[in-house]
């Protein structure tokens, strides 16, 4: 990596609980590419000050993350269709103080609909109702899924969401037989909550394919069961580096090689 100069571009994300992952991912390839940027993780108590920050002092890139995904839309210039489907942004993009919103993380589960050759007429259950959730339920109506229910303990924002894209809504745990089941809550996530599996080993049995969002660690206690039960299964961390990737070529200009977004997805999670 260049050694820090006055001409260097600096990308940043935001979270509620960074990771290195993003860092790693950005930095390597930054340095691969021999390009002048570098990218560094905060979080913040205060999104206003922070967005602020982005457009006043020219940070070209900035990843948006739980909990600032919604908040964050009224705080830019241009909300872009990706992230206008959804009312949630993850990216944004500062190109000389005007700041363009967008979201990969719906381009990241639109490809992974695809490349994992998921049947439209599947039965699929989504647990979640963040803004992550928006983005998976999208991408799957966007996809043509027409049988999902979304389950949530929050009724009024899993309620909203379901309707939103003319799905069912239940609060409660259903019985086994969804074909796919989708994780989109913290439920395994490295912390509290680790150790919980977000599926019972009955709907596990049951479902065709199993895909859980949560990105680290990306063997969740939901994707070991799945494993097991040789379900066919897609991890959070196929998610994060495609999505990082794309924005990667937002911030950069430049587009990754498959090759490239897999060595510089094994490299942030060392």
């Amino acid at each position: 990596m260049p050694i820090l100069n006055k001409d260097m571009t600096l990308c940043i994300s935001l979270s509620g609980r960074p990771s290195n992952i993003g860092t790693r991912f950005h930095n390597y390839l930054y340095e691969e590419l021999g390009l002048n940027f570098i990218y560094k993780a905060f979080s913040t108590d205060d999104l206003a000050g922070a967005i602020a920050g982005v457009r006043a002092l020219g940070i070209r890139g900035c990843s948006v993350s739980m909990p600032f995904k919604e908040d964050v839309m009224a705080l830019v210039d241009t909300i872009e269709p990706s992230a206008a489907a959804i009312d949630s942004v993850n990216t944004i993009v500062n190109t000389d103080g005007h700041l363009s919103a967008s979201n990969t993380d719906f381009e990241a589960i639109a490809t992974l609909i695809g490349r994992h050759e998921l049947d439209p007429s599947a039965n699929v259950l989504v647990r979640g109702s963040g803004g992550m959730a928006k983005a998976v339920v999208a991408a799957f109506r966007d996809a043509g899924f027409e049988n999902l229910t979304v389950l949530a303990r929050n009724i009024a924002a899993g309620g909203a969401l379901a309707q939103k894209y003319g799905y069912a809504f239940i609060d409660a745990d259903p019985e086994p037989g969804h074909q796919v089941l989708v994780n989109v809550t913290p439920l395994g996530m490295d912390g509290e909550q680790a150790a919980i599996q977000s599926f019972s080993d009955a709907q596990i049995a049951a479902a065709e394919t199993v895909f859980d969002v949560v990105a680290f660690p990306s063997e969740t206690p939901l994707v070991a069961a799945a494993r097991e039960h040789g379900k066919q299964v897609i991890t959070g961390a196929e998610v994060i580096a495609l999505q990082a990737a794309a924005q990667f070529e937002k911030y950069t200009g430049h587009g990754l090689s498959e090759d490239q977004v897999i060595r510089a997805s094994e490299f942030s999670r060392q």
